[in-house]
Protein backbone atom coordinates (compact mmCIF):
# COMPACT_ATOMS: atom_id res chain seq x y z
CA UNK A 1 0.00 0.00 0.00
CA UNK A 2 1.08 3.58 -0.62
CA UNK A 3 0.13 6.83 1.07
CA UNK A 4 -0.02 10.06 -0.93
CA UNK A 5 0.14 13.67 0.26
CA UNK A 6 -0.29 16.60 -2.12
CA UNK A 7 1.05 20.09 -1.57
CA UNK A 8 1.59 23.34 -3.45
CA UNK A 9 -1.95 24.47 -4.17
CA UNK A 10 -2.70 28.15 -3.69
CA UNK A 11 -4.34 31.23 -5.20
CA UNK A 12 -2.66 32.35 -8.42
CA UNK A 13 -3.50 34.91 -11.11
CA UNK A 14 -4.48 33.87 -14.62
CA UNK A 15 -1.39 33.41 -16.76
CA UNK A 16 0.72 32.46 -13.77
CA UNK A 17 2.48 29.23 -12.88
CA UNK A 18 2.32 26.76 -10.04
CA UNK A 19 3.98 23.45 -9.21
CA UNK A 20 2.12 20.77 -7.28
CA UNK A 21 3.96 18.01 -5.45
CA UNK A 22 2.81 14.59 -4.31
CA UNK A 23 4.93 12.76 -1.76
CA UNK A 24 4.52 8.98 -1.56
CA UNK A 25 5.38 6.64 1.28
CA UNK A 26 4.70 3.09 2.43
CA UNK A 27 5.69 1.13 -0.69
CA UNK A 28 8.09 1.08 -3.65
CA UNK A 29 7.24 4.23 -5.57
CA UNK A 30 8.72 3.13 -8.91
CA UNK A 31 6.27 0.20 -9.08
CA UNK A 32 3.28 2.55 -9.43
CA UNK A 33 1.79 4.39 -12.34
CA UNK A 34 1.02 7.92 -11.16
CA UNK A 35 -1.68 10.33 -12.18
CA UNK A 36 -3.18 13.73 -11.42
CA UNK A 37 -6.92 14.34 -11.37
CA UNK A 38 -8.97 17.41 -10.57
CA UNK A 39 -12.49 18.22 -9.45
CA UNK A 40 -14.16 21.61 -9.77
CA UNK A 41 -17.21 22.52 -7.65
CA UNK A 42 -20.35 20.87 -9.00
CA UNK A 43 -18.44 18.82 -11.58
CA UNK A 44 -17.18 15.27 -11.83
CA UNK A 45 -13.58 14.38 -11.15
CA UNK A 46 -11.57 14.38 -14.38
CA UNK A 47 -8.25 12.95 -15.48
CA UNK A 48 -5.50 15.53 -16.00
CA UNK A 49 -2.16 13.75 -16.53
CA UNK A 50 -0.36 10.46 -15.96
CA UNK A 51 3.19 9.13 -16.06
CA UNK A 52 4.75 5.71 -16.55
CA UNK A 53 6.83 3.81 -14.00
CA UNK A 54 10.16 5.26 -15.13
CA UNK A 55 8.83 8.62 -16.24
CA UNK A 56 9.60 8.10 -19.92
CA UNK A 57 5.96 8.26 -21.07
CA UNK A 58 3.40 10.90 -20.19
CA UNK A 59 -0.27 11.47 -21.03
CA UNK A 60 -2.47 14.55 -20.80
CA UNK A 61 -6.03 15.66 -21.26
CA UNK A 62 -6.28 17.88 -24.34
CA UNK A 63 -7.13 21.04 -22.42
CA UNK A 64 -3.79 21.07 -20.58
CA UNK A 65 -1.42 19.89 -23.33
CA UNK A 66 1.39 22.37 -23.81
CA UNK A 67 0.68 24.04 -20.47
CA UNK A 68 1.07 21.29 -17.86
CA UNK A 69 3.98 18.89 -17.37
CA UNK A 70 3.91 15.80 -15.18
CA UNK A 71 7.21 14.42 -13.91
CA UNK A 72 8.49 12.09 -11.23
CA UNK A 73 11.60 11.65 -9.13
CA UNK A 74 11.70 8.02 -8.04
CA UNK A 75 14.71 8.62 -5.80
CA UNK A 76 12.63 11.15 -3.83
CA UNK A 77 9.31 9.25 -4.08
CA UNK A 78 7.64 12.32 -5.51
CA UNK A 79 5.50 13.17 -8.53
CA UNK A 80 5.05 16.75 -9.73
CA UNK A 81 2.61 18.70 -11.84
CA UNK A 82 4.08 21.87 -13.31
CA UNK A 83 1.24 24.15 -14.39
CA UNK A 84 1.95 27.13 -16.64
CA UNK A 85 -0.33 29.66 -18.34
CA UNK A 86 -3.04 28.95 -15.81
CA UNK A 87 -6.64 29.75 -16.66
CA UNK A 88 -9.66 30.31 -14.39
CA UNK A 89 -11.12 27.03 -15.67
CA UNK A 90 -8.15 25.23 -14.09
CA UNK A 91 -9.58 26.07 -10.67
CA UNK A 92 -10.21 22.80 -8.83
CA UNK A 93 -9.07 20.49 -6.09
CA UNK A 94 -6.15 18.53 -7.53
CA UNK A 95 -5.62 14.92 -6.46
CA UNK A 96 -2.60 12.68 -6.79
CA UNK A 97 -3.34 9.02 -7.53
CA UNK A 98 -1.40 5.75 -7.86
CA UNK A 99 -2.00 2.29 -9.30
CA UNK A 100 0.10 -0.79 -9.88
CA UNK A 101 -1.01 -1.51 -13.44
CA UNK A 102 -3.76 -0.97 -15.98
CA UNK A 103 -5.17 2.05 -17.77
CA UNK A 104 -3.40 5.37 -17.28
CA UNK A 105 -6.75 7.15 -17.38
CA UNK A 106 -9.02 5.42 -14.85
CA UNK A 107 -9.45 3.03 -11.91
CA UNK A 108 -6.63 4.27 -9.72
CA UNK A 109 -6.21 2.43 -6.42
CA UNK A 110 -4.75 5.02 -4.05
CA UNK A 111 -5.56 8.69 -3.59
CA UNK A 112 -4.26 11.71 -1.75
CA UNK A 113 -6.48 14.18 0.10
CA UNK A 114 -6.19 16.90 -2.53
CA UNK A 115 -4.84 20.43 -2.74
CA UNK A 116 -6.85 23.49 -3.78
CA UNK A 117 -5.78 25.49 -6.83
CA UNK A 118 -7.64 28.74 -7.43
CA UNK A 119 -6.92 30.81 -10.54
CA UNK A 120 -8.23 34.37 -10.47
CA UNK A 121 -9.05 36.35 -13.61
Amino acid sequence: QVQLVESGGTLVQAGGSLRLSCAASGSTFSRYLMGWFRQAPGKEREFVAAISYSGTSTYYIDSVKGRFTISRDNAENTVYLQMNSLKPEDTAVYYCAAKRSGSYFREYEYWGQGTQVTVSS
